[in-house]
């Protein structure tokens, strides 16, 4: 394995540690915190760009350190479970805790725009992996719908291949920040994950759930918060699924463990 990627607070940017606990829901700490405008949608770089830009430190206890350009860091304690507000996810409604109101005042400042910051609590209980693709009692936290996300090296070097043949070559090529992954795998051929159905990342069984459709993010540049037309305008030419454009496959842990940056990774199925 090549490296692994927590995002504490969905849409901005994580980290990448050296090893990362595996929880059913997720790697521990991963997407647990998530903006939510005044009518509770959940606010992403799909809305706001500028989100890249902002980064979140995961802190023992279940805390975030965030920073962003322009604004002094703010420590955000784990809120206490005293009550929750209603987050609407991708029209799934879920219950989150509110952070304290000096979190929600300085995300607003930075994005120019009134949100709020929420916490998942019990992500054992709060959200259920999309029934279509799930086994019963699979969980997920604020992630975009699935506990994890698997790339390949290989995979995004054949996507970049493609993109510097297409109109948009000055685009590419493409860092893997673009598709968020939490787990970077190298060694294998191009697309060979197409093809996984079960897999093991060191000691931790996996499930292959499904591929990954993606969508506008990807076409925002991680450090600079621009807009362009890649990789999406590459993907329909070459990697449409229906009315899906795939990168990357989503998975769902059967396993607990911990995973490490080096870990081998085995086809099991």
């Amino acid at each position: 394995m090549r490296s692994i990627h927590v995002h504490p607070v969905k849409a901005l940017r994580g980290h990448a540690p050296r090893e990362a606990v595996v929880e059913p829901w997720g790697l521990a700490g991963d997407r647990r915190w998530t903006l939510i405008d005044d009518g509770g949608k959940v606010v992403t770089q799909r809305e706001l760009p500028r989100l890249a830009l902002a980064a979140a430190e995961l802190l023992p206890g279940g805390g975030v350190r965030l920073s962003a350009p322009g604004h002094s860091p703010l420590t955000v304690p784990e809120p206490e479970p005293a009550g929750t507000v209603p987050v609407n996810i991708f029209g799934t409604k879920v219950e989150a805790v509110p952070a304290e109101p000096a979190a929600h005042a300085w995300c607003s400042a930075y994005l120019g725009a009134d949100v709020r910051l929420v916490h998942m609590d019990d992500p054992a209980v709060r959200r259920p992996v999309d029934p279509e693709y799930a086994l019963p009692g699979e969980t997920v936290s604020f992630a975009d719908g699935y506990p994890l996300l698997i790339a390949t090296t290989a995979s995004l070097d054949a996507l970049n291949s493609l993109i510097s043949e297409g109109s948009h070559a000055h685009e590419g090529p493409l860092p893997m920040n673009r598709f968020r992954p939490n787990v970077v795998v190298a060694g294998t051929e191009a697309w060979a994950e197409d093809r996984w159905s079960r897999i093991s990342v060191g000691e931790v069984v996996f499930r292959v759930a499904k591929a990954s459709g993606r969508c506008v993010v990807t076409t925002v540049d991680q450090d600079t918060a621009a807009r362009g037309r890649e990789p999406l305008r590459t993907l329909a030419r070459h990697r449409k699924v229906g009315t899906r454009l795939i990168f990357g496959q989503n998975l769902v842990p059967l396993t607990p463990g911990t995973i490490r940056v080096g870990d081998p990774v085995r086809v099991l199925g």
